[in-house]
C-alpha cells in the first residue's frame, strides 16, 4: 500500500527532472564529441523515470550509491547542475574536485557516495552504508544502484545474504536495459527474471516498470516502508531502456534501430507530459517555462565548467589519506 500519494506536484517534479536530467546528458554528448570531455562518458538518457519515481518517495537524507553510470543520479540527489558539469571537465569546482570525472561523481553532504567504476563494486558498500544507519539507530535507506551486467558478480550473493540476514534498511534496485556493455541479456544468464536472483535470500523481490514513473514511485515506496519499519532489504528490477550505447565509444551494433524506436515510443518524459495535460495538471505555457529553466540551467553549467579553474598540481596529494600530512607521500 502505497504512503506517499501521487498528485499534481509530484507529477510536475516528474516532468521537470526528468526533462533536466535527459538535457544535461544530452549536453554531455555533445561536449563529449567537441572533446570538452574526456575519458569515459556514459549517458542515462531513456532511463529518467527509474529515478524520478524513487526521488518522490526517499527522504533527502536517504543515500544513493550506484555505478559509472550516474551523472542523472547526481542530478535527482540535489548535486548543483554546476559542479556535475565541472566535473565532467575535471575543473577544480567539480563535485569531486576534478578527481573523480564522469564514473566518479561523489557529494557527502547531499547523501550520494558515487559513481564507482568497478563493476558491482558498489553493491556491498550500499549495504555497508545501510549498516551504518542501522548501528546509528536512524530511520534512513540506502539504495544500491547496479546494473544488468553487475547482477553476475559474486560480490552480490555476499552482499544479499548479509542484508537479509542483518535485516539491512536497503534497496537493491538493478536498472536492467537488457545489454549490460552490449550483450543481450539472454546470452550471459540463465535466469532472465533478473528479480528472482533475491528469492533465495528472503528478500522480497519484483519486476517493475522503469519506464514508469508510477510503477517505480509504488515499488520504491513499498521497499522505504519495509526498510524503515527495521524488514530487511528489497531487490527491484526496473525494467528500462537505454537509448545511447553503453558509453560514448560503443557503436551499438547490437541491437536494431526498430527496437530503439519501440522504447523511445514510450518514453517516459513524453508520457509523463500528456498526463499532466489531461489531467489538466497545467498547460503548454508551464511546458515553455520549464524548458526554459532547464535549458538556462545546462547553459550555466557549461560557462561555470568553462570558467572554472583546473586543479592545481598539489592536489595530486590530497584527499588520498583521512590523517593530514600522512608521511609517506612524498611530493
Amino acid at each position: 500500500m502505497s504512503s506517499i500519494e501521487i498528485n499534481k506536484d509530484t507529477y510536475l517534479m516528474w516532468y521537470e527532472s526528468m526533462l533536466l536530467m535527459r538535457k544535461f546528458e544530452e549536453k554531455a554528448g555533445q561536449l563529449y564529441g567537441q572533446q570538452k570531455i574526456r575519458g569515459f562518458c556514459h549517458l542515462y538518457i531513456g532511463q529518467e523515470a527509474v529515478l524520478a519515481g524513487a526521488m518522490s518517495v526517499l527522504k533527502p537524507e536517504d543515500s544513493l550509491i550506484t555505478a559509472y553510470r550516474d551523472h542523472a543520479h547526481a542530478i535527482a540527489k540535489g548535486v548543483s547542475s554546476n559542479s556535475i558539469m565541472a566535473e565532467l571537465y575535471g575543473k577544480a569546482t567539480g563535485c569531486s574536485k576534478g578527481k573523480g570525472g564522469s564514473m566518479h561523481m561523489f557529494s557527502k553532504e547531499k547523501h550520494f557516495y558515487g559513481g564507482h567504476g568497478i563493476v558491482g563494486g558498489q553493491i556491498p558498500l550500499g549495504a555497508g552504508i545501510a549498516f551504518a544507519e542501522k548501528y546509528k539507530g536512524t530511520e534512513f535507506v540506502n539504495v544500491a544502484y547496479m546494473g544488468d551486467g553487475a547482477v553476475r558478480q559474486g560480490a552480490l550473493n555476499e552482499t544479499f545474504n548479509m542484508a537479509a540476514l542483518w535485516k539491512l534498511p536497503v534497496i537493491f534496485v538493478c536498472e536492467n536495459n537488457g545489454y549490460a556493455m552490449g550483450t543481450s541479456l539472454e546470452r550471459t544468464t540463465i535466469q532472465t527474471d533478473i528479480y528472482k536472483i533475491g528469492l533465495p535470500y528472503g528478500i522480497p523481490s519484483s519486476a517493475v516498470d522503469g519506464m514508469d514513473p508510477v510503477a517505480v514511485h509504488n515499488a520504491m515506496d513499498e521497499a522505504a516502508q519495509r526498510a524503515r519499519a527495521g524488514e530487511g532489504p528489497t531487490f527491484l528490477e526496473m525494467r528500462t531502456y537505454r537509448y545511447k550505447g553503453h558509453s560514448m565509444s560503443d557503436p551499438q551494433k547490437y541491437r536494431t534501430k526498430e527496437e530503439l524506436e519501440s522504447y523511445k515510443a514510450k518514453d517516459p518524459i513524453d508520457a509523463v507530459k500528456d498526463t499532466i495535460l489531461k489531467k489538466k495538471y497545467a498547460d503548454e505555457a508551464w511546458f515553455e517555462q520549464i524548458e526554459e529553466k532547464v535549458k538556462a540551467e545546462v547553459d550555466e553549467s557549461v560557462k561555470f565548467a568553462e570558467e572554472s579553474p583546473w586543479p592545481e598540481a598539489s592536489e595530486l596529494y590530497t584527499d588520498v589519506y583521512v590523517e593530514k600530512d600522512y608521511p609517506f607521500i612524498m611530493s
